[in-house]
């Protein structure tokens, strides 16, 4: 990777604000909002004696990369190659394929400071206790991002347009955000809707997340689901990207 795209990609990325706060901020704060609320802090013996706070924070933590993965990085890497910055480049020796590696160094430090700062402040906070199998959950944090990074690759590939980027990455990200458990947490879906749902790269990364934290070693299962995607997905993403 070249390490002068990475900086000016860093820089770059600092200077967005709105990408900033819905990658870095909104899931902690969306956290922060959850836990205010007395009910919330309860324990209920339908989440297996858990708080609902407690099951919320793999949610906020897969938010974060759900936002960059989805929403931010297609826009960015779609608009690099229609203003023609990806064919420029390709004449230089600094090639296309470093700007797209340093836009994914970028998004996945982004996610993953996004899932530290939720841990932090959830267990500050709310005393929501820290994974306690944390090479699971770390294994499983790594998956997810790829994934979602993966997944917002082939949103860019399929994309002539920032617009078309944005409205596919919107049909995306709320199907997304259901099945990480924004709305109704896994625990609290039906059994068949919870097995459906682990079938989905955030719905096995949910549950590989909630294992983890449990103190379990992440299901097989739930990890191999997120390979096949990652591996699926970026196979697409690699057929079917365009540098012009």
């Amino acid at each position: 990777m070249n390490t002068a795209v990475l900086r000016a990609e860093l820089r770059l990325f600092r200077r967005e604000p709105g990408a900033l706060f819905w990658i870095l901020a909104f899931p902690t704060l969306l956290l922060v909002i959850l836990g205010s609320v007395p009910a919330l802090r309860h324990h209920r013996a339908e989440l297996g004696g858990l708080r609902t706070i407690d099951v919320y924070v793999p949610v906020a933590v897969l938010l974060g990369m759900i936002v960059g993965g989805l929403q931010s990085m297609p826009q960015n890497l779609t608009g690099y190659r229609e203003r023609g910055i990806l064919r420029r480049m390709s004449t230089t020796p600094v090639r296309p394929s470093a700007l797209l590696s340093a836009q994914t160094a970028v998004y996945a430090g982004a996610a993953l400071a996004s899932a530290l700062l939720v841990l932090v402040v959830g267990r500050l906070a709310f005393g929501v206790r820290l994974p306690k199998q944390p090479f699971g959950y770390v294994l499983a944090l790594l998956a997810a991002v790829l994934a979602a990074l993966a997944l917002g690759s082939v949103v860019s590939a399929l994309s002539r347009t920032t617009k078309i980027a944005g409205a596919i990455g919107s049909a995306v990200f709320f199907p997304s955000m259901f099945c990480a458990g924004v709305w109704v947490p896994v625990q609290s879906m039906p059994h068949l809707m919870a097995r459906i749902v682990g079938f989905t790269p955030f719905g096995a990364a949910a549950q590989a997340l909630n294992q983890a934290a449990a103190g379990h070693w992440p299901g097989w299962g739930h990890l191999g689901v997120l390979a096949v995607w990652i591996l699926l997905l970026t196979g697409a993403a690699v057929r079917w990207f365009r540098w012009e």
